[in-house]
């Protein structure tokens, strides 16, 4: 695809992103904050030198948790600027790290808003956060000499496929950043083959990821009101229409569920679901004393505490996974030394589930009724959990390391542009 014609056919739809703002704010409110910013006007200032980190989301922004806290120790003479695309990233960043940052959206990928970004805040160096392809950003960044780097790049067999179409667009956007550091040697070969010519293994800057100190008390608190002696299962960040799949696999089943859905938009969407099927829930928010026999179910519906809740269970459902959404990160479930379950479809989280099953720290499903079966025996085999909790913590120490690799890399770019400047 020639690059004006992928600019073109950005503007062309550009009329139509209120409508999709509005119809998104229905559900999610705060996609009706900050629309100056998506299209390059901001009001947010530093008198320090940037570091820009883009993060689209909450799993990127948590994933670049060990990084941002890093920089702000080592490097105070840099205002650190946090840009995202959905209000749940920013959410997220606002809870990880309040006001020692500053945080917008990114601008819509069309020349006049991206020109705008660069030129206001004027970023001494680029970090984007996993796959994240903008090609008049990277050109504008070009351009304005900003060296970017593509952080815990991942690629699966999919994405690749579909960048192959785009030729050489790709090919020279790619060609554009100082060094992607990917997160497996598959990664990285597929970011080759589409023509990238600086490229790295650095590893998952997930695995460094820690849990806040205070999860463990937290999820002794909360499994006291579950009830210390029910067998609990957590069901992590589901996905649409996951949620009615692990219904049938636990019905009946002697356990406690907790589902949390991937996104809090969709809360009441799955309470109405276990109405539908008269099961007997309550809310997390609604959660304030133990828990009586008959509730079968608690609907995790609060934001940030995912390790809580893996602290308070007894294994572990990794959500996106049972059907075609490419699975979610099983990462932090590991870190928290619980068994995982998870399912067939993982091309987001590959590398890491290839390695989390061969260490004996997770078991793949191949659908409902095996998860069901899973389920079954996970309960009946407490020593099975013992071990596979185990395996889940020796998995996770063994991959650490990513962030101090990263550092390294960051301080020659900041070391470069300093000198030039």
């Amino acid at each position: 695809m020639p690059h004006a014609l992928y600019t073109l056919l950005l503007y062309l739809a550009l009329p139509f992103v209120p409508l999709k703002l509005l119809w998104r704010g229905i559900k999610q409110p705060e996609y009706l904050q900050h629309w100056a910013e998506r299209f390059g006007f901001y009001s947010t200032q530093s008198r320090k030198p940037i570091i820009w980190i883009h993060c689209v989301s909450v799993g990127e922004t948590r994933a670049a948790a060990p990084l941002v806290n890093i920089l702000l120790t080592q490097y105070p003479q840099y205002q650190l600027l946090l840009t995202h695309t959905t209000p749940t990233g920013r959410a997220t960043s606002e809870q990880l790290f309040g006001d020692h940052i500053l945080r917008v959206y990114l601008p819509y990928d069309v020349p006049f808003a991206v020109n705008r970004f660069v030129k206001h805040f004027k970023p001494k160096l680029g970090l984007i956060m996993e796959t994240e392809l903008w090609f008049n950003l990277i050109d504008a960044c070009d351009r304005h000499q900003v060296p970017q780097l593509l952080l815990n790049a991942r690629l699966s067999e999919k994405s690749a496929k579909g960048y192959v179409q785009l030729g050489r667009l790709v090919q020279n956007g790619l060609s554009k950043f100082a060094l992607i550091a990917a997160q497996s040697n598959e990664d990285e070969a597929r970011f080759k083959l589409l023509g990238a010519p600086h490229t790295m293994v650095a590893g998952n800057l997930k695995f460094d990821v820690t849990a806040p100190a205070e999860s463990e008390v937290l999820g002794q608190q909360l499994r006291a009101l579950f009830g210390n002696t029910r067998t609990v299962f957590v069901a992590a960040s589901t996905r649409e229409g996951e949620e009615p799949l692990i219904l049938d696999a636990i019905a009946n089943l002697p356990l406690l569920t907790v589902i949390v859905p991937r996104h809090p938009q969709r809360f009441d969407e799955v309470e109405q679901l276990l109405k539908s099927r008269h099961i007997p829930y309550i809310r997390r928010s609604q959660l304030t004393t133990t828990l009586t026999e008959d509730i079968q179910v608690v609907l995790g519906d609060s934001m940030g505490e995912l390790y809580t809740y893996y602290a308070a269970s007894d294994f572990a459902f990794i959500g996106g996974s049972l059907l075609k959404y490419g699975g979610q990160n099983l990462i932090e479930a590991a870190s928290m030394g619980k068994p995982i379950l998870i399912g067939k479809y993982t091309y987001n989280f590959a590398e890491a589930t290839k390695g989390a099953v061969q260490s004996g720290a997770a078991t793949q499903v191949r659908d409902v009724d095996n998860l069901r079966a899973k389920i079954q025996f996970l309960i009946d085999n407490p020593n099975k959990r013992e071990k596979m909790g185990l395996a889940a913590l020796d998995f996770s120490k063994a991959s650490t390391g990513t962030t101090v690799r990263m550092m390294h890399l960051i301080g020659q770019y900041l070391q470069s542009t300093d000198t030039t400047t």
